[in-house]
C-alpha cells in the first residue's frame, strides 16, 4: 500500500486542496481546519452540506496571511486579525470554540454565500472535525462507487488499495504513525461535485442500500495519530505489528 493522494483545506468546508506532502501533529494535520466561518447570530459553525458553494473556494495559508479566491474572480489576500471575542458555536451537537476575527474575508466569501459571515479561528485543532483527526480512504472504496473524483470524499489520505486495514490497525505512514480508529459517518457532502458546487450524485443513496450499522451511513475510517512526522505522496503504508 502507498499514499496517492494527500489533502486539506484551510478553511473549514472549501475546496479540499491536494497536497504533496502533509506534518501530522498529535492532533491532526496542519494547516487542516484552521479557520471556519460563522454565523454568531444563530450561534453556528456554517456546514458544508447546507453550503456547498463552499467546496469552490480555494485558500492558500502560511501561517500568517490567508488567501481566499472564489469563481466570480476576486482574491483576498490579508493577515487576519483576532477581534478578541471568543465564542463556543454548536457544531454538530457539540460545541467548538473559536476567535472572530477582523478580516475582509468575511465580505468576499459572505457574497459568494449569499449571506452574511464572519471568519473565525478555531481555537485548537479539531474543534471542527467531525470525527478522527486523520481521515482515510482508499482507491478500491472510491472506485466501488464509479467514482473518479478523490475529492469529494475529503479524506486525508487515499491510500492504494482495494480496502483499509481495521480499527485498532497501526500504520506505519510516511514518517508517522497512526492507529485506525472506527468507520467514518458520512453526510451529503460526498455527493457535491467539486467543480460546480452541486448536488450530482447519489453516492449516499449508494452507502445507504448496502449492509451496515443502523443509523450509519460508513465510507472510509479515521484515525488517530500515535508518532507525529511528515508524510509526502507516494510514501509507503504498512501496519507495524505492534
Amino acid at each position: 500500500m502507498h499514499i496517492v493522494r494527500i489533502g486539506y483545506a484551510t478553511l473549514k468546508g472549501a475546496r479540499h486542496v491536494e497536497q504533496p506532502c502533509v506534518r501530522l501533529a498529535e492532533n491532526g494535520p496542519v494547516g487542516d481546519r484552521v479557520f471556519c466561518l460563522a454565523d454568531p447570530d444563530e450561534g453556528r459553525v456554517l456546514r458544508t452540506v447546507e453550503h456547498p458553494r463552499l467546496v469552490l473556494v480555494e485558500t492558500g495559508w502560511d501561517g500568517t496571511v490567508l488567501t481566499t479566491a472564489t469563481p466570480e474572480g476576486g482574491v483576498v489576500t490579508a493577515a487576519p486579525r483576532p477581534t478578541g471575542e471568543q465564542l463556543a458555536f454548536e457544531y454538530w451537537g457539540r460545541q467548538a470554540r473559536v476567535e472572530l476575527q477582523d478580516s475582509p474575508h468575511a465580505e468576499q466569501l459572505g457574497d459568494h454565500l449569499g449571506r452574511p459571515v464572519r471568519l473565525a479561528r478555531v481555537s485548537r485543532p479539531g474543534e471542527v472535525v467531525y470525527a478522527g483527526p486523520v481521515s482515510l480512504a482508499s482507491t478500491g472504496e472510491i472506485a466501488a462507487l464509479g467514482e473518479s473524483d478523490p475529492a469529494r470524499f475529503r479524506a486525508t489520505f487515499v491510500i492504494d488499495s482495494e480496502r483499509l486495514p481495521g480499527p485498532g490497525t497501526e500504520l506505519a505512514i510516511g514518517q508517522a504513525v497512526i492507529r485506525v480508529r472506527s468507520t467514518l459517518p458520512r453526510c451529503r457532502v460526498i455527493d457535491i461535485n467539486t467543480a460546480t458546487g452541486t448536488m450530482d450524485t447519489r453516492h449516499l443513496g449508494t452507502l445507504a442500500a448496502r449492509p451496515r450499522p443502523i443509523g450509519e451511513l460508513p465510507f472510509g475510517m479515521d484515525a488517530d495519530v500515535l508518532v507525529p512526522g511528515t508524510v509526502r505522496t507516494g510514501d509507503p503504508v504498512s501496519a507495524t505489528g505492534r
